[in-house]
């Protein structure tokens, strides 16, 4: 993999992302990445991603759009402020029933760089406005 900056690394990310190229997506991270699920729980390693991956586009369609990328001066660091827009496909364990509803959420995201690669992904956003969409209210 070419080094490339981390403005470069993230907006990479996030192409892959929207291309459904999960592949692409863990060819950015690190072995040991950390990924802190919104709400959830922390999960460690590639494997755990590439799981995570898979269980979202199980019961999600997402695009993430009007994407700015912020780093700190040496790289280290990176944030993401974008809008998801998303179907909601198949009902996810705990969540209310699924039946092709459409979203639109900001996003903040926020990432460790190690090494040209992505070594954490933080994502937040409201999962109370999320609901109210999803459930029509």
């Amino acid at each position: 993999m070419r080094v490339m900056s981390t403005t470069d690394l993230i907006t990479a990310y996030y192409a892959a992302f929207n291309a459904g190229n999960a592949a692409g997506m863990l060819d950015l991270l690190t072995d040991d990445v950390v990924h802190d699920i919104n709400e959830g729980e922390r999960q460690a390693g590639r494997e755990a991603f590439r799981a995570f991956l898979a269980r979202m586009d199980a019961h999600y369609r997402e695009q993430a759009r009007d994407v700015v990328v912020m780093t700190n001066a040496d790289g280290s660091r990176a944030a993401a402020e974008f809008v998801i827009h998303g179907e909601y496909l198949k009902t996810d364990e705990g969540l209310p029933e699924a039946h092709g509803q459409t979203y639109v959420l900001p996003v903040g995201a926020f990432f460790e760089v190690r090494g040209g690669r992505i070594a954490r992904v933080t994502n937040l956003y409201n999962l109370m406005d999320w609901s109210r969409q999803v459930a029509g209210q």
